[in-house]
């Protein structure tokens, strides 16, 4: 699976499938394989953020920077575990996890109200000012009892977007 010009054999589409809990397919799995050949134009079995820029959906993405952190370097398994919290047979904690990691750029388990500043600023650019996205993010935080100092943790978020009907669905053609 190292090297992207060789074939996926029927074990390597099973241990990815496994390895993302069956969120895909087997089918599935095989045309994310093609896909991933397609990005990984040096053919070295990884993909770059910048390769990633060529996914057109993924360039003009307002958290394309933070994910970009995510992306970089990944191999096979890494990148259908990464889109594994878009599938639609992802549990809501799978997804939850996705969102958290967004949020959690140095990985250390908490996000505080300045993560969740910087992702607001990503994705509202100028629409709105600096005080206004303070307000609304200081107002939600309270509406949901926390307070402008208060770290979130991973069971935070669960709480938070549990019972939010969140939907993060792709649909990946299969050939």
């Amino acid at each position: 699976m190292g090297n992207t010009s060789s074939m996926l054999t029927q074990y390597d589409i099973e241990e990815v499938q496994e390895h993302c809990n069956h969120t895909f397919s087997l089918q599935e799995i095989a045309s994310l394989y093609q896909r991933f050949c397609q990005l990984d134009r040096n053919g070295g079995g990884f993909i770059s953020a910048e390769e990633f820029l060529s996914v057109p959906e993924f360039a003009v993405n307002p958290l394309s920077q933070r994910l970009f952190r995510m992306v970089d370097g990944l191999n096979f398994k890494e990148f259908v575990a990464f889109l594994s919290a878009f599938s639609s047979r992802a549990t809501l904690q799978q997804k939850v996890e996705f969102i958290f990691k967004v949020y959690d750029l140095d990985g250390n388990g908490k996000v505080a109200f300045n993560n969740m500043l910087d992702v607001l600023r990503d994705l509202t650019g100028q629409f709105i000012s600096e005080q206004q996205r303070e307000q609304v993010l200081t107002h939600v935080l309270e509406e949901a009892g926390y307070k402008k100092d208060s770290f979130l943790v991973l069971a935070d978020f669960m709480k938070i977007l549990g019972s939010s009907g969140l939907k993060m669905e792709v649909e990946v053609p299969v050939d």
